[in-house]
């Protein structure tokens, strides 16, 4: 491929984005730059679209964003589904220009745009796809990866992220489409004058409020005192109103934190999967001494907390605990107020604790485990919601810190999850307990489950193309034994394992209720290792996971060497 003869294409033709000119001058003599930027288009998957801002193919920009806009149109428009989508976007650096270059794109092609005015959570995109009964759905958030990055998650008329199948035939679409020649593209101005793009009004973000409002246990919430993030990003807005109606009158909100900034100065990596993101947060703990501290991502979709650990600090929990936690809090509500539905379904992922299964046991609760992904655990709210069985969903959650105790939408809900963990921390402590003695306590009612990830990057023209090599190494010559545990069974769900979806995905189940989970990123060129264990006490657990940890390490070393 000429990649020289599509940067001087570009050159010519991107005049919409004078900064997408300079930084193609700025890099047009620098050929592994050039490459990097157009060796390939930038991928669209079930997550749809996700890459670092900038210029050419293999970037976020809004002629990427267009082109994939112009392939949605046109699987909207040979479709049955309705011709109108629901868009939302939130902190993110050109997230507002990239929301209404979508609008832009859908009016041309005849299909009614329900755009956001400011930036919402992702759960909000969700339920507007619902409430307005729209054939599809954007939010252009890139969840919790670093600042450079933006994506382009797209949703069907169900309000879960597009299925597999629907993403192919958006894709061939996209393929067929030239990001210049090939979109049809409106003038903002004149189709918000003609009703073509429409601004979602407060009534619809104030009534998704209420829907959370409505799941909500009933635990009184009034003596919670609380300091809250949203890491820069969308979530202030709704978990604010959340919270007012809740009754939390102690709010703190760590200051530096506060207001919506794509370039998230305080923390680099806006996860609040990790300490670092959180470290503002925990600092102003040391003065206000909340019951509970609580943190979003940008999207607003996953949420993460810490706790006091007894000795003066405060000790972060993991998204698997803070799944069991709020399983066995439900379950246990619902059942003391006569709320339980007949025949009651929980449901999380493949990767997410084993820990699930003895509580949904212990409370008579189905368990149903789905493929890594959200979507997979709305697409199972859809089906109760077909058979009629709506009300049995009771909860799901997977280990990335994602939870929804209600179906009002169809993906994770941040917002939801803030309100799950003050109630089940304010129940707690009316029984003279903070959340992490609760923890302990399902530990030593339960088992002493740990679990670990490893995240392991592919860089580069060639990262991909590694990754994958990596995997079919494992498939074909499967190791004996991992961390001196042997292996006794390989699930590999590539094979349709466990009635699921095909999916590029190996499970290698150890001895002594251990298991090592391989599976590449849907979003980028990562490979994720999942590492579980249980034992008899919390040193046990925390020594095997170490050793797993450094075992599972050794043997991606290893295999990527070979």
């Amino acid at each position: 491929m000429d990649y020289q003869a599509q940067l001087d294409r570009w050159l010519t033709q991107a005049g919409d984005d004078p900064e997408l000119i300079a930084e193609l001058n700025e890099i047009k003599h620098d050929p592994e730059a050039v490459s990097d930027r157009f060796y390939r288009d930038l991928a669209f998957g079930t997550g749809g679209l996700r890459g670092v801002i900038g210029a050419g193919t293999n970037r976020m920009n809004i002629y990427t964003v267009r082109r994939a806009t112009q392939g949605l149109a046109d699987y909207l428009n040979a479709s049955g589904l309705p011709k109108s989508a629901a868009i939302a976007f939130d902190s993110r650096v050109k997230g507002r220009l990239f929301a209404r270059e979508t609008a832009r794109v859908l009016a041309a092609n005849g299909i009614t745009a329900y755009l956001y005015p400011r930036l919402e959570p992702t759960p909000a995109l969700s339920w507007a796809v619902r409430y307005y009964g729209c054939g599809a759905g954007v939010c252009v958030t890139a969840s919790h990866n670093p600042a450079k990055y933006n994506g382009y998650k797209v949703y069907g008329a169900d309000g879960c992220q597009i299925t597999p199948e629907a993403a192919d035939r958006v894709l061939a679409a996209i393929e067929g489409t030239d990001c210049f020649d090939g979109v049809k593209l409106a003038d903002y101005d004149q189709a918000a004058a003609d009703g073509r793009i429409k601004l979602i009004d407060d009534k619809c973000l104030d009534d998704f409020v209420d829907a959370v409002l409505a799941l909500r246990p009933g635990s009184d919430v009034s003596k919670l005192k609380l300091v809250y993030t949203p890491l820069n990003g969308s979530g202030l807005e709704c978990v604010k109103k959340l919270l007012s109606k809740l009754g939390v009158t102690q709010l703190t909100v760590v200051p530096a934190q506060e207001k919506p900034d794509g370039n998230f100065p305080t923390c680099p990596y806006p996860n609040p999967e990790i300490r670092e993101a959180m470290e503002e947060g925990l600092r102003l703990c040391g003065q206000v001494h909340p019951d509970l501290l609580i943190g979003t991502d940008p999207d607003c979709d996953r949420m993460g907390a810490a706790v006091p650990d007894g000795k003066g600090g405060y000790r972060l929990i993991t998204g698997n605990e803070m799944g069991v936690l709020l399983l066995d809090y439900l379950c246990r509500t619902k059942i003391s107020k006569g709320t339980m539905p007949e025949n009651p379904v929980a449901v999380t992922t493949i990767v997410s604790t084993d820990m699930a299964a003895p509580i949904a046991e212990h409370y008579g609760i189905e368990l149903r485990r789905t493929l890594t992904g959200f979507k997979y655990i709305g697409e199972q709210i859809g089906r109760l919601e077909a058979e009629g069985g709506k009300e049995r969903y009771i909860f799901g959650f997977e280990e990335s810190y994602g939870y929804l105790s209600g179906a009002h939408v169809r993906d994770k809900d941040a917002v939801n999850a803030v309100m799950l963990a003050c109630e089940c921390a304010a129940w707690y402590a009316s029984q003279g307990m903070t959340l992490l003695d609760a923890v302990n306590a399902l530990y030593e009612k339960f088992g002493f489950y740990r679990s670990g990830l490893i995240s392991i990057a592919f860089e580069g023209q060639n990262g991909m193309k590694a990754m994958e090599g990596l995997i079919a190494s494992l498939r074909a010559d499967t190791p004996k034994a991992v961390s001196g545990r042997a292996v006794t069974q390989l699930v590999d769900y590539l094979s349709g394992a466990g009635g699921l979806i095909p999916s590029d995905v190996l499970e290698l189940r150890l001895a002594g209720e251990a298991k090592l989970i391989v599976r590449p990123s849907g979003a980028e060129p990562k490979l994720k290792l999942y590492l579980s264990v249980k034992e008899s006490s919390e040193v046990e657990a925390l020594q095997a996971l170490d050793q797993l940890n450094a075992a599972a390490n050794s043997l991606v070393k290893e295999r990527s060497a070979g």
